[in-house]
């Protein structure tokens, strides 16, 4: 099997000794809500899986300690995640680092800031090379070259075409265009990544900066947006915001995804919409999830797998001529 995904109770369970296997081994720290941890999970498995061809790759996941857990999350992670510092004592070949939603105004003031420095550090030193996405890109950015994130008037939020100005490694076979969802209500000025020495891979006007990289002693390859997205992920987004605005946590009408829904989600969802704000609209549940999901369609997936393809190629490649170079 090329792909696997190694759960801790099961590694335990048969005693395997995994790492001593050819292949590549990457950690999964994954820090999303326990809404999205097995979604988000599963997500990144499927690109890899889908990415990984022949090539042998292992992925075993955990979490920071100190992202808050209710019962139930923390049970899956006990059970099936590895410790932190087990995963990194490893030394894995790379890592992916997703973020949370954010609690407290300033970063550096979650709970969990410290140790996720901590492993951005690791992963910039100790890596050939690691994926940050969405938060966590800001939260590298910030502790690495002192760029804050930037809070955006309303969110930037749907699939956005990207520009992918230059020829690199990560982007071969993509074309001059990148489909990538976004989900975010911060930005990172592309001004200041240019100057501290970030090289830009994709970008839109209306969008932002999606995808950009950095290299030092590893690759560290940095998403604003999504690429892992399932064809329904924005969907539930969208819907978990309009619930909020319906049960009243919401003042303001949460904006709709740009690029995502066709004609007949946009009319379901905007008789939706005009039925809230008229008040007359009092259960979540009367959300057209069904009906809009039924419409959807997925054009992103195919180029996120072939990026996470050419990461893998630029990985293992690292790791071969590391290889071959000892003594």
């Amino acid at each position: 099997m090329a792909f696997q995904l190694v759960a801790r109770a099961e590694h335990e369970a048969l005693g395997d000794p995994i790492f001593a296997r050819p292949g590549l081994d990457i950690g999964l720290v994954n820090n999303m809500p326990d809404s999205a941890l097995e979604s988000t999970e599963a997500q990144f498995a499927a690109l890899l899986k889908a990415a990984s061809g022949e090539l042998p790759v292992r992925l075993r996941c955990t979490s920071l300690p100190t992202v808050p857990r209710g019962a139930e999350a923390q049970t899956l992670i006990d059970a099936r995640y590895w410790p932190l510092p087990t995963l990194l004592d490893s030394k894995p070949d790379a890592l992916i680092i997703t973020g949370t939603e954010p609690k407290a105004a300033a970063l550096s003031d979650e709970p969990y800031w410290g140790q996720l420095t901590d492993v951005i550090d690791y992963a910039a030193t100790s890596t050939i090379s690691s994926l940050f996405s969405c938060l966590a890109a800001h939260a590298a950015v910030l502790h690495l070259d002192g760029i804050p994130r930037q809070r955006l008037e309303t969110k930037r939020f749907g699939v956005f075409d990207e520009r992918v100005p230059l020829e690199h490694p990560l982007m071969t076979a993509l074309g001059g265009t990148l489909r990538t969802p976004h989900s975010r209500w911060n930005d990172l000025s592309a001004d200041r990544l240019i100057d501290a020495g970030y090289t830009i891979l994709s970008h839109s006007s209306d969008g932002g900066v999606g995808a950009f990289c950095r290299r030092g002693a590893g690759l560290l390859v940095l998403f604003q947006g999504h690429p892992e997205y399932e064809e329904r992920t924005l969907l539930k987004e969208y819907q978990r915001d309009v619930g909020r605005y319906v049960a009243g946590e919401y003042t303001r009408y949460p904006v709709m995804p740009q690029g995502y829904f066709g004609p007949e989600a946009k009319r379901l969802l905007g008789e939706f919409e005009r039925a809230s704000q008229a008040g007359t609209v009092r259960d979540r549940a009367a959300f057209p999830f069904k009906e809009v999901s039924q419409t959807l369609k997925n054009d992103w997936t195919p180029q996120a797998v072939q990026i996470y393809r050419n990461w893998l190629k630029i990985v293992a490649a690292k790791k071969r001529g590391a290889e071959s170079s000892r003594p």
